[in-house]
């Protein structure tokens, strides 16, 4: 991944390959051994893996909602997801919107 694709935000990532490489950067930052213009380096590609996994999530909160949709006569009404209707645990960690994981 390049800084041009960092900041331009055009990444194309699986969302899976973006999440593991976004805790490999907080680990390394967690650890503290990184010198500094490495560390903002680091904090500036995570920052963007960060919002392209929250952009691929709600991508696909949308499209669970169109396919949940159902109303009278066919018409189409949203359909919230429920966690605990398909046996998600309960402890697993949702962010908040714009909420930064390190």
């Amino acid at each position: 991944m390049t800084k041009k694709e960092i900041s331009s935000g055009s990444m194309n990532i699986k969302f899976e390959d973006a999440l593991k490489k976004l805790e490999k950067i907080v680990e390394k930052l967690e650890g503290g051994d990184v010198p500094l213009e490495d560390s903002l380096a680091l904090y500036e590609e995570g920052i963007s893996l960060f919002r392209h996994c929250s952009a691929k999530l709600e991508e696909a909160k949308k499209k669970i909602e169109i396919l949940s949709k159902k109303g009278p006569e066919g018409a189409l009404e949203p359909e919230p997801f429920q966690k605990e209707k398909y046996g998600l645990a309960e402890e697993e960690e949702v962010l908040e919107d714009k909420e930064i994981p390190f």
